[in-house]
């Protein structure tokens, strides 16, 4: 009798921008062994949402990609705590239906997101391996950190990006085979993209860059309340002293307070004929403006991971990637005017570049991709479904 071969049930879980500019990569190589996987993608949080540029749209021009489900978590209401109660609730409640009625042998989450927990935990009451991405890593002033351990301890497989962080997830009572260090996904999408030229991104955007030209990031800082409108205000008074400067502004998380950050933005560019503000450029023409800019301010974690490899300097600014590893191309200051215009001159200064510019980087080799299909093909399922406690000894 002939032994058919079962194909290994994948879900993924996309939803915002940032983490599908990292699944892209994992999802197209996912699709290159159909023989020993079946894949359904499932769209949900800011993806859906108008505010954050319906990035969805982002998502349904890639041919290669089909969407199985869109599942719609937020309403209109204020985003407050309240606002995320009632999103993670749903986020729950709607995912536990979706796993009820559709089989999937592994869930694939990656980050941190408040959203990603409740689909952790609607996966968990279904009994459903959860493979988590970028685990073990600190970010100490947002809430994302907690968020972050809490999947790692709900998850059966660990993809991570350095061996410090593997180590970490170890000492969260993970068992050592279960995790592996692949890198970091985002070097996937620098090594793997076909960048527009400068003059390419000046004609798409209708922008003509001046002698300089930075990527603008800021985050909410969430671990506390208060900290975002003196974030903002501090940036954009440094930001105001630049001259021959071009300022693109991307928009900031679906986090608590970034309205804060969205509207005094609007309000700087319409004071300012040389900044500009995206909901979203998609991944390569994101990736394209880091590569021909002068550097990348704000908080982001594109600045910590990507932007090395392109041999700029990154600011950043603030408490919320707190506790990376960064290269020595990141620079950290406080959120004082000051301290960000001093990084600004030094991140522009030749010697700086002649010093910093590299393309060695801590986070791999951009082949974090192919290293987790490699893994999930070989995964046995009943060695990982039983989570126990490993004590270090």
């Amino acid at each position: 009798m002939k032994i058919m071969n079962l194909r290994l049930k994948i879900c993924i879980v996309t939803s915002n921008r940032a983490d599908f500019g990292l699944l892209n990569n994992l999802i197209n190589e996912i699709n290159r062994y159909k023989k020993n996987f079946d894949l359904k993608i499932i769209v949900t949080g800011s993806h859906l949402f108008k505010s954050h540029g319906l990035t969805i749209n982002e998502i349904i021009k890639n041919r290669q990609i089909k969407i199985f489900k869109k599942i719609e978590i937020y309403s209109t209401a204020l985003h407050d705590a309240n606002f995320i109660s009632d999103a993670l609730s749903k986020t729950i409640v709607k995912f536990q239906n979706i796993f009820k009625k559709y089989s999937n042998d592994i869930v694939v989450l990656l980050g941190d997101r408040y959203e990603i927990l409740g689909v952790a935990l609607a996966a968990t009451i279904n009994r459903i391996a959860i493979a988590h991405i970028h685990g073990g890593e600190l970010t100490e002033g947002a809430i994302d950190d907690q968020v972050r351990h809490a999947i790692t301890k709900f998850s059966h497989l660990h993809f991570v990006s350095t061996e410090e962080y593997k180590k970490r997830v170890i000492q969260l009572g993970e068992q050592p085979d279960t995790v592996h260090n692949v890198g970091a996904l985002g070097l996937d999408s620098v090594k793997n993209t076909k960048f527009f030229s400068k003059k390419e991104i000046e004609k798409i955007l209708c922008i003509k860059f001046q002698k300089y030209f930075f990527i603008v990031t800021l985050h909410p800082e969430t671990q506390k309340k208060g900290l975002t409108k003196n974030l903002i205000f501090q940036l954009l008074e440094a930001l105001n002293q630049l001259k021959n400067t071009t300022i693109i502004f991307t928009m900031p998380g679906a986090d608590l307070e970034y309205k804060i950050i969205k509207s005094e933005i609007n309000k700087f560019i319409k004071r300012k004929n040389n900044a500009f503000f995206f909901k979203s450029l998609g991944q390569k023409l994101y990736l394209s403006c880091l590569k021909y800019s002068n550097g990348m301010i704000g908080n982001s974690s594109s600045g910590i991971f990507e932007m090395p490899y392109f041999g700029r300097g990154t600011i950043n600014i603030g408490d919320r990637q707190k506790g990376r590893i960064l290269m020595n191309s990141v620079i950290n200051v406080n959120p004082v005017k000051q301290e960000i215009l001093n990084a600004i001159k030094l991140i522009i200064s030749k010697e700086f570049m002649l010093n910093k510019k590299t393309k060695k980087n801590i986070y791999g080799n951009g082949l974090a991709a192919k290293k987790i299909v490699n893994i999930l093909k070989r995964i046995n399922l009943k060695n990982i479904r039983q989570k126990v406690f490993y004590n270090i000894k």
